[in-house]
């Protein structure tokens, strides 16, 4: 075994991870390969009550939308809620982000279904950068005011569902391709 071409070879691949993560180009690169995994269909969300789910969701809390206006969770009673906790730095965040985004287009008319992507930078500023430059149009909030206890997760993403009475009927931590044509009929079908 030559040496002295593994240490070179390993210098190289090094070399090229140091370069991606000191010019902040790995955060997309990663979040882009993710999403090609979730393109393929081999994740989808797991439509199964778990975890939060069964719970009665707290509507105790206060957003701001990009443009510094109050968004109450108040304001969301009685209708089912797509909820997706999220984040610029997070690669699997950004993976799953134009899905949800083609989901939103396909159900956005639907009466009494509402969409709220909560960011959690610490920069507002970030996540509205995100967002305009990818062009996305459902409804973003910063959770600059914090989360209540039915938003606290131990990793994001998070996506939660709630009800129109206001049970948490799904919940995930994780990555998925939510744009499926079984939990579009499962968010459109909520009562």
């Amino acid at each position: 075994m030559d040496w002295k071409k593994e240490i070179k070879s390993w210098g190289i691949i090094l070399a090229a991870f140091a370069f991606l993560y000191f010019t902040g180009l790995i955060t997309p690169i990663m979040g882009g390969l993710q999403s090609l995994l979730l393109s393929t269909g081999l994740i989808k969300p797991k439509i199964t009550l778990v975890d939060k789910t069964n719970k009665t969701f707290d509507y105790n809390g206060r957003f701001q939308d990009l443009d510094g206006n109050p968004v109450s969770l108040a304001d969301y009673k009685g209708k089912t809620v797509f909820i997706n906790l999220w984040a610029t730095w997070c690669p699997p965040c950004r993976a799953e982000m134009p899905h949800i985004s083609e989901l939103y287009k396909k159900v956005k008319d639907t009466e009494n279904l509402e969409f709220l992507m909560i960011a959690l930078d610490k920069e507002m500023e970030k996540s509205k950068d995100f967002i305009d430059k990818k062009g996305f149009s459902f409804p973003v909030v910063h959770a600059n005011l914090g989360l209540n206890a039915s938003l606290q997760s131990q990793s994001i993403p998070t996506t939660l569902v709630i009800s129109p009475s206001g049970e948490i009927v799904f919940y995930q931590e994780g990555m998925s391709n939510f744009d499926t044509e079984e939990f579009r009929c499962f968010l459109i079908n909520q009562k």
